[in-house]
């Protein structure tokens, strides 16, 4: 797989599996009604190629008003459901506003699906301000950053983030901000799993 990589955007194909379909199938109705979002988490290896099983894909969407996110609910239930809760209001008003995330899938399924809060935080904000398009055969969507996806993973540090942190790295190593890296790694006190799983 070959992808054309640069801070402004990212441009690759590849052969879609069944969670790619739904990310990209989903992003194109986010992009229909000029919503802004932004892909972050485990699926982001996942779509550059990592070869491991997901139940869900995760996003921030901007904070907006109820009017707003009405027009969007009622664009995305066209298509999708959402699974844990069945109003917009109720979704808007004690779900999103209150910290707690919705989930939307397919009218036909319930695995995988996607999993959608507000951003809750500076760093939150930052992935949406910063998020970088991102092409995949010719469909357009959002992924946060690399490096702080790199970051977050290894600063968990389960397996299953640690081997996301290392194939990121390992594919992009050659394009990351290593200087902002290593100062994030020192900051957190996770220099010496950077060292044992990822350099």
């Amino acid at each position: 797989m070959e992808i054309n990589y640069s801070p402004e955007k990212i441009e690759f194909e590849k052969e879609l599996n069944k969670i790619d379909t739904l990310a990209l199938s989903f992003c194109s109705i986010l992009n229909e009604v000029k919503i802004q979002y932004v892909i972050i988490s485990g699926y982001v290896a996942i779509l550059f190629g990592r070869n491991r099983a997901s139940e869900d894909i995760d996003m921030f969407i901007e904070e907006m008003p109820y009017p707003m996110f009405e027009n969007m609910w009622n664009t995305l239930t066209k298509e999708f459901e959402c699974i844990n809760v069945s109003t917009s209001e109720e979704a808007y008003k004690e779900y999103l506003k209150q910290g707690i995330a919705i989930r939307f899938s397919p009218k036909d399924q319930y695995v995988p699906n996607i999993e959608m809060k507000f951003p809750a935080n500076d760093l939150d904000k930052l992935a949406l301000k910063k998020k970088i398009p991102t092409r995949v055969n010719g469909k357009l969507t959002f992924i946060a950053p690399l490096e702080p996806q790199i970051i977050f993973k290894l600063y968990l540090g389960s397996e299953k983030d640690l081997e996301d942190a290392r194939y990121l790295y390992t594919l992009f190593k050659e394009k990351l901000d290593k200087k902002m890296l290593n100062e994030m790694f020192r900051k957190l006190k996770i220099d010496e799993r950077y060292k044992e799983y990822i350099r």
